[in-house]
């Protein structure tokens, strides 16, 4: 997803700290009480881009926590706003890189993790940077709760098959659905 640069955007996201965490490797096994004050699941989703899957789900579940990952700044300038709109209080944004997913969360923190139409990175040399690659799943498996879940959308071809091998390299129990 193409987004042009918003030199405004740190500015206007350090006017809003308090939905964008500043600090977010400060409250790593303590989001529920420190950050959301309640001791709701937690769930996340990576690469958040513009935010309406993640608006819709705080909207729609109230009694559950979110917190919406993107690194891209002048993206999250959008779901900032999105969030602005509806003031959700169960839902917070990190501007991290998922690689630091460990320094974040603590071991069986998180609820499910979504990863919605993630970048493919088709080029073959680029196959570590994928969020379904075995070292990202090492991580989700530390992070998520004991039965915890993972849902994986994408519409690239490719990125799917890569992802069913990498899930079942590194055993995870899949129920799959393909849409055509």
């Amino acid at each position: 997803m193409r987004v042009r640069n918003k030199p405004w955007a740190k500015e206007f996201i350090l006017t809003h700290n308090n939905l964008c965490i500043n600090d977010p490797y400060n409250y790593k096994g303590k989001w529920k009480k420190k950050i959301f004050q309640n001791k709701n699941p937690i769930n996340i989703e990576i690469g958040s881009g513009k935010g309406n899957f993640i608006i819709n789900l705080a909207k729609q579940n109230s009694n559950q926590n979110y917190i919406a990952i993107e690194k891209n700044i002048s993206i999250v300038t959008i779901l900032l706003k999105k969030w602005i709109e509806n003031k959700l209080c169960n839902l917070k944004i990190i501007i991290e890189d998922a690689i630091n997913l460990k320094k974040l969360f603590a071991n069986n923190e998180i609820n499910k993790i979504y990863l919605n139409f993630s970048d493919p990175w088709p080029k073959k040399r680029h196959f570590k940077r994928r969020l379904t690659y075995q070292k990202f799943l090492e991580i989700y498996k530390k992070i998520l709760i004991k039965n915890g879940q993972l849902y994986f959308k994408t519409d690239n071809n490719n990125l799917f098959n890569y992802s069913l091998l990498e899930f079942q390299k590194n055993k995870w129990n899949l129920w799959t659905s393909r849409i055509k």
